[in-house]
């Protein structure tokens, strides 16, 4: 009966001493935070500055393009009121004049809001520095705080470079593809 309880007294005693090893292993993990974009874009005031500087400026362009596709609309429906007095001279004048107007929109639509158009080139200028400011903040709040790695809701905002197994998964391709 004295084994029997000596037997149970380690078991219990070593549980104790695993369990606690366990619960510092774990302690010693990687230290992980996230960060919530969208209220960092919500409450950022610098961001809020680029957006209303963006939407006045989209705003712009949205009602150019909008009023180009008014005037196409307002002469094709003339031409299409016309069509039946017209000479084919006229009538030929008024469709070359309506394929100018479609150009110029399309021109319009593709130079302003196409890849690389001015659009994308006026967002990237107010966005870009903020993003690089953002990705700054969250660089210096995990060293600071010594998080090895921090998300966004979007990806991965930071992670130390202690984790970076880059040069192995090279090593490992190289080697694999010989």
């Amino acid at each position: 009966m004295k084994r029997a309880g000596t037997w149970v007294l380690a078991a219990v005693c070593g549980a104790l001493w695993w369990s606690t090893g366990v619960e510092r292993v774990q302690a010693q993990g990687p230290k992980i935070g996230f960060v919530k974009d969208e209220r960092v874009f919500q409450e950022y005031s610098a961001w809020r500055k680029a957006q209303e500087q963006w939407d006045v400026e989209k705003k712009a362009w949205d009602e150019e393009a909008m009023s180009k596709k008014q005037e196409l609309d307002d002469i094709e429906l003339e031409f299409e009121r016309q069509k039946l007095i017209l000479s084919e001279d006229k009538k030929k004048e008024r469709e070359a004049a309506i394929n100018a107007k479609r150009d110029a929109l399309d021109a319009y639509t593709k130079e302003i809001f196409g890849p690389e158009g001015t659009a994308e080139r006026k967002y990237g200028q107010l966005v870009q520095p903020l993003l690089e400011s953002i990705h700054k903040a969250i660089e210096a709040v995990a060293v600071q705080g010594d998080y090895d790695v921090i998300f966004t809701l979007q990806g991965i905002g930071y992670i130390k470079d202690s984790y970076d197994v880059t040069d192995q998964v090279l090593k490992h391709l190289e080697e694999t593809a010989e």
